[in-house]
């Protein structure tokens, strides 16, 4: 490009103390401009070398020639994947905003009647809007608790009082059922897991805007079921919500979500009942995936070493944020339900990979999966995998499970 710039600079009659008068006398004699460094190879050698033959000009010239055209079909190849993945945005945008139609003037006027019906659960079933999301997951979670925005205050101003009462003295007098030490050690933990809470996003962390927002609903849950207290891996839970809802609305919708049967047995650490879960969750995996689940056995890779995660934090930890609220879709039509199958649909989708990897590198995968990992695929994935095993579906087979003695 300096080439040019000196070429035309001559041309004008510019001076310039970069002149180099031999080479612009050559460049004049081609019929296409050199680009970059690459163009080097049309130069003649230095002085003290010996000089090109006629051959070789004209084969770096042919050289030089292929490198251009290489190039724009370079630039051309790109241009038509950028053309393509405008057209794939503009798409899904129109896409979205029809179903943002639908669902806030056909939908959600008239819920009760419509979240059951089969139009309704094929619209869920391919994601959300965004706009309409926090909504709809507030609905389908529903408020069995009857929690209201006032109660929220009422647990919150307590959060605020114990948070203020640890920092100026050393003892507190507890009413909650839990003790002193595990009372600050649930705020200790709180203060540490919000640090590593979606960090890539910068919202949630100390000076963020959502800060002390997620603190305080996490912070009154801990009053308002003290024998829960915090357990790791609910800020990820508490932050997809506060990232759709207000706040109040997060609290209540959060409080409920905790409160079904399956988050309760994992939040409360019931071992026997989280056994059941896993066992329910082999006889699928077993039934949908042999080869990767003998892999698993033979590796002794047990579901607690992937589920846990995945169930603590509804799989907003571990899947792309994207992602992991269209899984949160999912969960608030179809229930516990989907957590497993989703757990499975993530197995098909890498199985060719798993297979190839041993205990350690399984885990380390699992934990956290590829950032590029898309939507559709995994919910491709997940569409294959058959959630009914000897006529039973999840529901049956989980709930013999726990009944047994």
């Amino acid at each position: 490009m300096l080439f040019a710039q000196q070429e035309q600079e001559t041309d004008l009659g510019v001076s310039s103390c970069l002149e180099r008068p031999l080479a612009a006398g050559r460049r004049k004699n081609l019929e296409f401009e050199p680009l970059s460094t690459t163009a080097l190879i049309l130069e003649d050698r230095p002085a003290n070398l010996p000089a090109k033959s006629t051959e070789e000009t004209q084969r770096h010239k042919l050289e030089y020639e292929e490198m251009v055209a290489g190039a724009k079909r370079r630039e051309l190849k790109e241009a038509q994947k950028k053309k393509r993945q405008m057209k794939e945005r503009h798409r899904q945008e129109d896409s979205i905003s029809n179903a943002m139609v639908i669902w806030n003037t056909e939908i959600l006027p008239h819920w009760d009647s419509m979240k059951g019906t089969r139009r309704v659960r094929e619209l869920w079933w391919q994601g959300l809007p965004p706009s309409v999301r926090g909504r709809v997951w507030s609905l389908a979670i529903g408020n069995e608790l009857n929690i209201t925005p006032e109660l929220y205050e009422i647990f919150l101003s307590r959060a605020k009082e114990k948070w203020r009462s640890y920092s100026e003295t050393s003892s507190v007098n507890d009413n909650g059922g839990a003790s002193l030490a595990d009372r600050e050690s649930s705020l200790d933990l709180i203060k540490l897991d919000i640090s590593r809470t979606f960090p890539s996003l910068f919202i949630f962390q100390k000076g963020g805007p959502y800060h002390d927002l997620l603190h305080s609903v996490l912070g009154a849950y801990t009053c308002y079921r003290p024998d829960i207290g915090y357990v790791q891996g609910m800020s990820f839970i508490a932050a997809v919500l506060i990232l759709n809802l207000e706040e109040a609305e997060a609290f209540i919708t959060f409080a409920n979500l905790l409160n079904k049967p399956c988050q309760m047995a994992f939040f409360r650490v019931d071992h026997e009942l989280m056994l059941k879960y896993f066992s329910a969750f082999e006889i699928f995996f077993e039934e949908n995936l042999p080869r990767l689940f003998s892999h698993f056995q033979t590796n002794n890779l047990t579901p607690d070493l992937y589920l846990i995660d995945w169930i603590f934090t509804l799989y907003s930890k571990s899947l792309p944020l994207d992602v992991a609220c269209r899984v949160w879709d999912v969960f608030c039509r179809d229930g516990e339900e989907s957590l497993f199958r989703t757990g499975l649909g993530i197995l098909r989708l890498f199985e060719d990979v798993l297979l190839q990897m041993d205990f350690i590198h399984i885990a380390q995968f699992l934990t956290r999966l590829p950032e590029d990992l898309q939507s559709h695929t995994l919910f491709n994935a997940m569409a294959n995998t058959h959630m009914i095993s000897r006529n039973r579906r999840w529901a049956q087979v989980s709930s013999g499970l726990v009944t047994e003695d």
